[in-house]
């Protein structure tokens, strides 16, 4: 706990940098695709230092989560073959027992699914990779990925902007507490979609 404390007072000074918001793009980028850390922490730190441009920083966070997406529907739909391997070894999450329980919550819930994973703390990736791996209709995808992601960004935005102070106070408080939930929600959740027993 007292790393990740550490690792949150690092980002906060992040806003008062040039390399806050590339920094944004490209985690939320990479994380679609690639990428095991969420771009929230990186998303509150900018907002809670610069609480009044919060819905700019949702809204650069959004984009780099969609076109990362769009690049992880591009790596299933069109290199899964010669990557997959790279990713079951590599990338935490991606299991060949996990893939199977995806392709079939895909063939069922299609748009509830990449909603689900978008808005919630679930590793993102595997549903993006997923997608064009199982050849969801892209202009789907494309469009829940949107609403999904825009939502959860904009949510978190929204409350830094209009409870900045007490947000902020409450997080320094609770640190402890509000890292652990969110560790159980992100395996909870994890273990649920891929259906890893």
């Amino acid at each position: 706990m007292i790393l990740l404390r550490r690792l949150y007072d690092w980002v906060l000074h992040w806003a008062h940098t040039p390399y806050g918001v590339p920094a944004l793009f490209l985690l939320a980028f990479a994380e679609s695709s690639f990428f095991p850390l969420p771009p929230d922490i990186l998303l509150l730190a900018l907002c809670l230092s610069l609480p009044a441009r919060s819905y700019r920083f949702a809204f650069i966070t959004t984009v780099g989560s969609v076109v990362g997406g769009m690049v992880g529907y591009f790596i299933g739909s069109t290199l899964w073959g010669a990557t997959s391997d790279l990713f079951y070894q590599y990338v935490p999450g991606f299991t060949p027992t996990g893939f199977s329980h995806i392709q079939q919550l895909f063939s069922s819930y299609d748009f509830w699914v990449i909603f689900t994973a978008g808005f919630t703390p679930v590793p993102y990736k595997i549903f993006t990779i997923g997608a064009g791996v199982f050849e969801i209709n892209f202009p789907l995808f494309v469009v829940t990925s949107v609403i999904s992601r825009g939502l959860r960004f904009f949510i978190l935005a929204w409350l830094i902007h209009t409870f900045g102070d007490k947000v902020k106070a409450a997080i320094d408080k609770y640190f402890n507490l509000l890292t652990l939930i969110f560790m159980v929600l992100l395996l909870g959740g994890f273990l649920l979609f891929t259906g890893l027993r």
